[in-house]
Parts: C-alpha cells; sequence; structure tokens
C-alpha cells in the first residue's frame, strides 16, 4: 500500500489495478469536502456531496433503474506522477486539488495554482478566439483532447454551436486536406489490404476492451472533396467526436476505423507527407474480402450489438455494402441514411410554413448519388404513410446528375437500379435553369457537390411558382453549396425557407432577421446511436430514421419557423439527441428490435443514465 507523501496527513490509498477502465455513473460521497486544499470541482463531487461524480464500476440496469456495485474513482487509477499527466482520459491539469497532487506523485509536476475547470475553459476559449482562422483553432481543440479528454469534452459540449464547425464540417474537410501536416498522435485504428488474414489481431491492438460503436471509412469520398485515401481517418475522428460530444456516448466505447486499400489521388500518391499505402485503389474481391473480415472481426472482438457506421465511401461501394451487411451487423450509412433522416425532418418543418402535406409538392434534386438516392428513399416512405400510391409518390421525384435530367431513355450509360426508379419518360434536358421552368418545382435539393447550382435565374424561378418555395443546398464544405443563404433569401424576396448543409451566418433582408437551418446529420446520427446501443439493436431498418426525422420535427417550435429555422437551434443538441435516442428505444421495443431486458419503464432515465459527463472525477480515495 502507498501513503501520502509527508505535506499532509497520511492516507491509505486503494490498491491500484492493472487496468484502467471508466465506466459512466453518477453516485454521492460523503467523505470531508476538498474545498481547503485547492480549490472545489465546480459542481461535480470533490469528496464534500457537491454534486455527481464518476466512478468505475460493474453496472446493470434493473426495472427500479442503474444498479451498481461501485468502485471509488481514485481506486481505477493505474497511473503516478507524469504517466498519470500524461493519461488524457485521467489527466486534469491544473484542476487537480492539492490532495490530489500529493498522493498521486504529480506535486510539483504542475504550476502550483489550481484552477477550476470552468476558469479551463475560459482560457480555452480565449486561446482558440485569439487564433485568425478555424483550421488553427481545430489544431488547437486537437491537442487539448490528446491532453485533457474531458476539458475538450467540456469546451464542446457547453459551446456547441461554436465548436461544431471547427470539429466537423466545414473545417474538417480542410484539416483531412493537410492530415498528413497536422497528424501528430493516431487516434484510430488502421487497417490496410495487406492485412487481410489478420485484422482481428489488428483489432485486438486497440486498447479498449468494450467498444460499442465504430465510424468507419476508406477515404474514397470525403464530404464533396473526394478521394482522400487514408487522410479521411479525420472525418472518422471527427464524426465520433460528436457522437460524445451531442449524444454523450463515452469516448472509451467509441472507435475511429480507417481502411487503407489505396489511393487514386495521384497528388496524394505523389505528395512526401501522404501516410497510406502509395498504390491505386483495390476493388474487386479482394476489396470485398477486407470488409468482410473486418465486420466479422469487430463481432468476434466487441459483440453482435456493436455499432458499425459506415462514412464516406464512394457511390460504387455505399448502397452496395449498405444493402449486403444491413440485415447482418448492426450498421448503417450516414451519407446515405443519416442525410435521407435529417433532411425529410426539415422538409416535414417547412410543410408547417408552406402549409402543404408532403405528398403536394414536387421535388427536383439536383445530383443523384446516394445522398439523394438515400433522401427520396425515404420521402417516398413518408408520402406512403400520408396514404399515397408508391408509384404516385415516385413519380413527384424528379432528379438531375451530371448528364441532365434522369430520364427512361436518354443518351449515354445506362441508369443503375437505384436511379432508374425515379427515372421518367420526359424529353432530356440539360440545362438546370431550363429544367426549373419546365417542371416547376416546389422543393429543390441540392446534394450535387457543384457550387453555384442554384443561380440567381433558378432561384427566382423558383419564387415565381412558389408563394413559400423551399431550397435546400445541402453540399459540403461551405465551398461547395449550391448558393448561400443570402442568395436564397435575397432572390426570393426573403420568401424561401432555406437550409444548408454547412453553417452560414444569420441573414438580414427586408428588416428581418434569419436564422438559417443547417441541414446537419449531427441531428440525427448520435441519438440514432446512442438508442440502439442501449436497446442492443441486431439491425436498423428505414423504419427507425423515419420515425427520428418525425421526432426530430416535432421539436421544431412555431418560434423556430418564425425566425426561418426548420431545425431546433444547434445549442440545444444534447437535449435532442437524448429525445430521439428515447424515441429509438421506444421504436425498437415496439417492433421487437431490442435485445436487452429487462426493457426499461423510464427510457429517458435510462438513457441518462448511461450519458458521459464532462466534469472532473474526484481521485482523493473515499478511505
Amino acid at each position: 500500500m502507498l501513503t501520502a507523501l509527508r505535506y499532509s496527513k497520511p492516507v491509505l490509498l486503494a490498491a491500484i489495478p492493472r487496468r484502467c477502465t471508466f465506466v459512466p455513473g453518477r453516485v454521492k460521497s460523503s467523505s470531508k469536502s476538498q474545498k481547503a486544499v485547492g480549490g472545489d470541482r465546480d459542481g461535480q463531487s470533490d469528496g464534500g456531496g457537491n454534486g455527481p461524480a464518476r466512478v468505475k464500476g460493474t453496472r446493470t440496469w434493473t426495472s427500479r433503474g442503474w444498479s451498481a456495485k461501485r468502485i471509488d474513482a481514485a481506486a481505477s487509477v493505474r497511473e503516478r506522477g507524469i504517466a498519470l499527466l500524461r493519461n488524457p482520459q485521467i489527466n486534469q491539469g491544473m484542476a487537480f486539488t492539492v490532495r490530489e497532487r500529493q498522493l498521486l506523485g504529480i506535486h510539483g509536476l504542475l504550476p502550483p495554482a489550481v484552477f477550476t475547470q470552468s476558469q479551463q475553459v475560459k482560457r480555452v476559449l480565449a486561446n482558440l478566439r485569439s487564433f485568425n482562422c478555424d483550421l488553427d483553432r481545430y489544431v488547437h481543440l486537437r491537442g487539448l483532447q490528446d491532453r485533457n479528454e474531458k476539458l475538450f469534452y467540456k469546451v464542446v459540449t457547453e459551446y456547441i454551436e461554436e465548436m461544431s464547425p471547427i470539429v466537423y464540417t466545414p473545417t474538417v474537410g480542410l484539416a483531412c486536406q493537410k492530415y498528413g501536416f497536422l497528424f501528430k498522435k493516431a487516434r484510430g485504428l488502421y487497417i490496410t489490404i495487406n492485412d487481410i488474414g489478420h485484422v482481428f489481431e489488428v483489432l485486438c491492438n486497440w486498447p479498449e476492451d468494450k467498444v460499442k460503436a465504430i465510424v468507419v471509412t476508406d477515404g474514397e469520398r470525403i464530404l464533396g472533396l473526394g478521394d482522400l485515401g487514408a487522410f479521411g481517418m479525420g472525418i472518422s475522428v471527427g464524426k465520433l467526436s460528436l457522437y460524445t460530444a451531442m449524444g454523450g456516448v463515452p469516448p472509451q466505447h467509441c472507435l475511429p476505423v480507417m481502411l487503407d486499400v489505396g489511393t487514386n489521388n495521384k497528388n496524394l500518391l505523389n505528395d512526401p507527407l501522404y501516410m497510406g499505402l502509395r498504390h491505386e485503389r483495390v476493388r474487386g474481391e479482394k476489396y470485398d474480402e477486407l470488409i468482410d473480415e473486418f465486420l466479422q472481426a469487430v463481432v468476434k472482438r466487441y459483440g453482435q450489438s456493436t455499432l458499425i457506421q459506415f462514412e464516406d465511401f464512394a457511390n460504387c461501394n455505399a448502397f452496395r455494402l449498405l444493402e449486403k451487411y444491413r440485415h447482418r451487423y448492426l450498421t448503417f450509412n450516414d451519407d446515405i441514411q443519416g442525410t435521407a433522416s435529417v433532411t425529410v425532418a426539415g422538409i416535414i418543418s417547412a410543410m408547417r410554413v408552406a402549409k402543404k402535406s408532403l405528398s403536394d409538392n414536387l421535388y427536383l434534386f439536383q445530383g443523384a448519388g446516394e445522398a439523394a438516392i438515400g433522401i427520396a428513399n425515404l420521402l417516398v416512405m413518408a408520402m406512403v404513410e400520408e396514404g399515397v400510391p408508391e408509384a404516385e409518390a415516385i413519380g413527384k421525384i424528379w432528379m438531375v446528375d451530371i448528364e441532365g435530367l434522369v430520364t427512361k431513355n436518354r443518351p449515354g450509360a445506362k441508369l443503375d437500379s437505384l436511379r432508374a426508379r425515379y427515372a421518367k419518360g420526359h424529353r432530356h434536358l440539360t440545362n438546370l435553369e431550363q429544367i426549373c421552368r419546365e417542371l416547376r418545382p416546389s422543393v429543390a435539393i441540392g446534394v450535387s457537390s457543384v457550387a453555384g447550382a442554384f443561380t440567381e435565374n433558378f432561384l427566382r424561378s423558383m419564387s415565381q411558382f412558389n408563394e413559400r418555395p423551399v431550397i435546400f443546398a445541402l453540399s459540403n464544405p461551405t465551398t461547395k453549396a449550391e448558393c448561400t443563404a443570402e442568395q436564397a433569401y435575397r432572390f426570393t424576396d426573403g420568401r424561401c425557407v432555406y437550409a444548408s448543409g454547412s453553417p452560414f451566418n444569420p441573414v438580414e433582408f427586408n428588416g428581418r432577421t434569419f436564422y438559417t437551418g443547417q441541414c446537419n446529420n449531427s441531428y440525427i446520427f448520435p441519438g440514432v446511436a446512442l438508442g440502439t446501443i442501449l436497446s442492443k439493436t441486431y439491425h436498423i431498418d428505414d423504419g427507425l430514421f423515419l420515425q427520428a426525422s418525425r421526432m426530430l420535427a416535432r421539436l421544431v417550435t412555431q418560434k423556430h419557423l418564425d425566425e426561418g429555422r426548420v431545425y431546433p437551434p444547434l445549442s440545444t443538441i444534447r437535449e435532442v439527441s437524448t429525445t430521439l435516442a428515447t424515441s429509438v428505444i421506444e421504436y425498437n421495443y415496439a417492433n421487437d428490435l431490442a435485445t436487452f431486458y429487462p426493457e426499461p419503464r423510464d427510457k429517458r432515465t435510462f438513457v441518462e443514465g448511461y450519458q458521459y459527463l464532462t466534469t472532473y472525477d474526484n481521485l482523493v480515495p473515499s478511505s
């Protein structure tokens, strides 16, 4: 047993276990407060019963709630001294109290002042706001995550509107492009085509044993930026940061994965800082073999109910892999299903402004890739639920791709089955403005990554046909948007209902301020992930995403609509995710998809009891 240093009365430390694993929870403490010896814990328990403390323990859910035999957080700490300060899951920086510094062998390794977590947050914000560009802010935040995980999530969670564009779109796109230059520390697992036959062994190198959510990419279609190869890891890392900040999934339960099969990006292959395999992409049977082995290894290592989110796979693989695995594994594709769910939610909200039903519209898609098909499919499902025959619902959706209007007999390559479903018996047109004038759509959805595709003439035409035209310019990053918020409001005389994929500042027009809605998948995937993890489902059906769409739309108030929003403010995202997770759990039990029992009676409490807290652990032993 170890004793405290001579600066204070000897205190016995709990035995230090071999592994350090944290499981979220809340307990009350009755030991003496440490406030007198170096500051409090800013609202969390410092040993004096001042709030919740995070501890390690084995927890089970009963019909009465969370039940567990708990161990003090101090007993979970195996590191001491400088090693402890280098562990981001435990490190609290200058928020360690004097007693903790003495007991943990870090007295003298930090400046003598003791800061509260709130003071640390202010210091981080001051640093971030002193930078001139978001990429520098991104680098600073990633450095903070590498040093002090709880402080990172405290800042991102409490200032989510300011931080979300930095840790994810649009800044993450630029960060991925420069990933080789910015790389300092691996934050995920790299599995290459050369690891076939040994993927499970590679997966076992990841230090966490209780992974519940994986975001995996092969880097071929990063946002609207194309093939970024191994630099695509930044997307998996950024996505899972939002799982925690917005949904409350504990970061130890998250695993970013990069499947490196090469890249067809010549600039990367010639870049001396490129960190991936230096050959063109491997396709065909060997590629499929890697995907198969990876999914099997995940189930073997972490269990059948491990959530696997496919992210930024190219069109040639995205739908194919989704259809192949969606009924065999707990998996979804956020670019297809997440984008569809959040877009349909925004359209449902917009219909309250336009005073129409979904089936009263003609929808024109600029773009016919995986996002467009996913949105269209979910729209058809929603209209069918309204009582519209499926064929009629499909007839209300028109698409434009790189070759022009998607029609049945147009010249060129044969349409694949996904786009053929929406092909029309109409003469072939290639000019978007002409297509708009001829079809007279009421809803325009841009998912093409063609910047400026919604021209002034296009937007003015939309406003001539409709009292309240719906304009969704969803391509990311901001530089790829089909039109800006200002253009949409100006060229429709302030009458449009607008949403974008990346954030735009509020727009002043005709004496009115419009707070534009950001059609961001983060309104959907954190809540869906949280709900599926907790209900231990084995697969996700499209009905669940429609359920999430309708629930998200219900959270939009009349005040939000009057401000120009079709989504709740991003500042409420943690509440939104908790509500969506609760709704997802209810859906899974109602449709016999959940395997976690006993079924929680109070499902919201069930969700809240699992979510990650950003307050610091008290590392002074309770006895």
